[in-house]
């Protein structure tokens, strides 16, 4: 007998509007119909489109970035029953490998308008910007930002099991709550459910009804179930344990990732790509209540890039803001201004703010939070790899300024 090959439990087509496909959907709620059953310990290939649903052209236009729909996203590949799963059961997900499809091995990280949503330092690049990222085996290059090569920490950016409509009601509950007491200005804190663009897979009309102006965006991750928490180290040979909300789990994926940064600092920061993804799906019974269970756990896998000892330049930053004013052990704060120190120091090079931001969100740097006791300042670092670039950027080199050509911006 032959070996018998991993089924592929689902397929998708890149020249067809995401709209269109009965495997996808982008809200999150009980009703959206399973597309199919996998069975308990089984192992199968997902085929996912990028998380826009293909809105995102490999050119040197960001006018696509600047006008992306956001009311489509995310699109998501599933939902999936998972045979014996019941609520209060644990899914064992293990991500066995994450590959580009062969005839489209691009990506792309893009800097959102300000208007469309930004990214973390939107206040000070406000503009649309992009660039293309080009595959080559496990290395990533792009024309947009030059002198730049490293291996990218493939992942998926969403994992998740559907909510219960509880769960569901909880959601919408605090995140309509956060929105009315907002005091933040010009800030949108939280996306509630709208039914524009809403897509629900193979659901009937009066059932796509109720999903449209229930379910909840696919933009945030959630404690009780995951879903887009675009955790770079959840790679290859990672093991997830997710909470189950509803009969069968109601698994999806989505939103794959070539790399990304930690933070993904730009709303559409990571390389962001379609391609398939190969699952084992395990069940653990009661898992909830013997785990005590109120949000995923993972369990890193053994692949990451090595750069070596002493190979990464790590910035500090501080909760000080750029208009000088203190915060109180604010990590977002000192984030911020980790990067922005990030970004002053490659600028001297000759690349321009907006191609060090996109790099900084999808190379794979470190972040971390190296203390948050010390009253008032809380202090990040951001940890660079020096190898991913092919000029010496160690503080004692000397500075050469390169032509850097330029990111894709908003065509004037």
């Amino acid at each position: 007998m032959g070996i018998k090959g991993i089924r592929t439990a689902l397929k998708v087509d890149l020249d067809k509007p995401a709209w269109e496909q009965p495997g996808l959907h982008n809200r999150w709620h009980p009703d959206v119909p399973a597309y199919g059953k996998i069975a308990n310990n089984e192992v199968v290939k997902i085929e996912c489109l990028d998380w826009t649903g293909g809105q995102i052209g490999n050119n040197d236009s960001a006018d696509d970035v600047k006008n992306v729909d956001l009311t489509q996203i995310h699109y998501l590949s599933g939902p999936f029953d998972i045979e014996t799963a019941e609520p209060g059961d644990v899914l064992l997900v293990e991500i066995q490998d994450v590959q580009p499809f062969e005839d489209q091995p691009w990506g792309f990280t893009g800097v959102f308008h300000k208007e469309n949503g930004g990214g973390f330092l939107d206040q000070l690049y406000p503009e649309a910007a992009k660039a293309i990222w080009d595959f080559e085996g496990i290395f990533c290059s792009s024309r947009h930002i030059p002198h730049v090569r490293f291996a990218g920490l493939i992942h998926p950016g969403i994992l998740g099991c559907a909510p219960s409509a509880e769960v569901l009601a909880e959601w919408n509950r605090r995140e309509g709550e956060l929105i009315a007491t907002n005091t933040v200005a010009d800030r949108i804190v939280a996306q509630p459910p709208n039914p524009q663009n809403a897509h629900a897979g193979s659901a009937t009309d009066d059932e796509k009804s109720k999903i449209a102006n229930e379910g909840a965006r696919t933009i945030p991750g959630r404690p009780e179930h995951g879903g887009n928490c675009d955790i770079k180290n959840l790679s290859r040979g990672s093991k997830i344990y997710l909470p189950v909300h509803v009969p069968g789990a109601k698994f999806s994926v989505g939103d794959l990732h070539f790399s990304q940064g930690d933070g993904e600092i730009s709303f559409c920061g990571a390389i962001e790509m379609a391609g398939v993804i190969t699952l084992k799906f395990t069940v653990i019974k009661d898992g909830m209540a013997k785990l005590a269970m109120k949000s995923p756990i993972f369990h890193a896998g053994p692949v990451e890039p090595q750069f070596g000892p002493g190979r990464y330049l790590t910035f500090e930053g501080f909760s000080v803001d750029e208009n000088g004013k203190q915060h109180f052990l604010d990590a977002t704060v000192a984030y911020r201004q980790t990067c922005l120190r990030v970004i002053e120091y490659l600028r001297r090079y000759g690349y321009s703010d907006y191609q060090i931001y996109l790099l900084l969100s999808c190379a794979p740097v470190q972040g971390h939070i190296a203390g948050i006791v010390d009253i008032p300042n809380a202090c990040t670092t951001l940890s660079l790899p020096m190898d991913i670039f092919d000029f010496d950027i160690r503080p004692e080199a000397d500075v050469v300024k390169k032509e850097m050509g330029a990111c894709a911006f908003v065509t004037k």
